[in-house]
């Protein structure tokens, strides 16, 4: 009877929670080592389903970088990164659109369909979805295909989600003109979240969240400013890959949205264990 009893109170536990985002938009950047696991993929996955049938508004937006490098090494394409972004040929452009709106994008949505769910794949092609243009910087790097996101079709969004769907999208993105682009899947996922004015921005990750050593995995910080973070990039100890995600939860809190989180994807069920206890698991951002 105990452990009944225990998993009511776990239910119970998350019934404020549950109230509080009935009806919001939640958006979930998936990727990294939690894609590369069967088991794990299963774990995030029922997560989102649970998201959706407790009367929210789950959106994925999906990387890949471990199997397009898979690929590239398949056609000898040696991947080149500058500053956590993929710098992208037109030979690469062609490999990334197909890894991710070809394959990784369809098994996602196919995974969540078998778990109950109604989800619906997409890139930034479809409708018009991400409007993109070529991504330009202060220091004058050419990234080649790699684009930033200029627009983005909150209708088509507001119109799947208010009705059964979950959209399952992938960074891909077009301009007037026709050109496709590579768009760093946590830049999208703020720039989305930024648009529709989301609740909440999960990143899903290989460490626990934001450390204030970034070598020290016992100086996770489970909230943090935004003021703080611009000190920590200042000092060095957020680099690398982790930038594109910090800025886009900026980003994001600046547009309007509520809440961002920075999550390792690598435990099971990390987006019910953050949002819907009472301690969390990784770091939260607020403005």
């Amino acid at each position: 009877m105990e452990k009944y009893i225990e998993k009511a109170d776990i239910l119970i536990e998350a019934l404020p929670y549950i109230q509080q985002l009935y009806g919001k938009t939640v958006i979930v950047k998936y990727g990294g080592s939690a894609m590369m696991s069967d088991e794990l993929t299963e774990k995030i996955l029922q997560d989102i389903t649970l998201l959706k049938f407790v009367g929210m508004k789950p959106i994925v937006v999906h990387g890949g970088g471990a199997d397009i490098n898979r690929m590239l090494d398949k056609f000898e394409i040696k991947p080149k990164f500058v500053e956590g972004l993929r710098v992208t040929d037109e030979d690469t452009m062609d490999v990334v659109q197909m890894v991710l709106t070809g394959s990784i994008n369809k098994d996602i949505v196919s995974d969540l369909c078998t778990l109950g769910a109604k989800a619906i794949g997409l890139c930034g092609k479809d409708a018009n979805l991400i409007k993109a243009k070529k991504l330009e910087n202060e220091k004058g790097i050419d990234y080649g295909f790699v684009g930033e996101v200029v627009e983005v079709n909150t209708k088509l969004l507001d119109l799947l989600t208010s009705d059964e769907y979950i959209p399952v999208i992938a960074p891909i993105g077009t301009d007037d003109n026709g050109n496709t682009y590579n768009i760093n899947a946590d830049t999208v996922a703020g720039e989305i979240a930024s648009a529709l004015k989301a609740e909440k921005l999960i990143f899903l990750t290989d460490i626990d969240g934001i450390r204030s050593e970034a070598d020290n995995p016992d100086s996770l910080i489970h909230a943090i400013s935004e003021e703080e973070i611009k000190s920590l990039i200042e000092k060095g100890e957020i680099a690398g890959g982790m930038l594109p995600k910090v800025a886009g939860c900026i980003k994001a809190l600046d547009n309007g949205v509520n809440r961002t989180h920075i999550l390792n994807g690598t435990i099971e069920h990390p987006i019910i264990l953050e949002i819907f206890t009472d301690s969390g698991i990784g770091t939260m951002v607020y403005k």
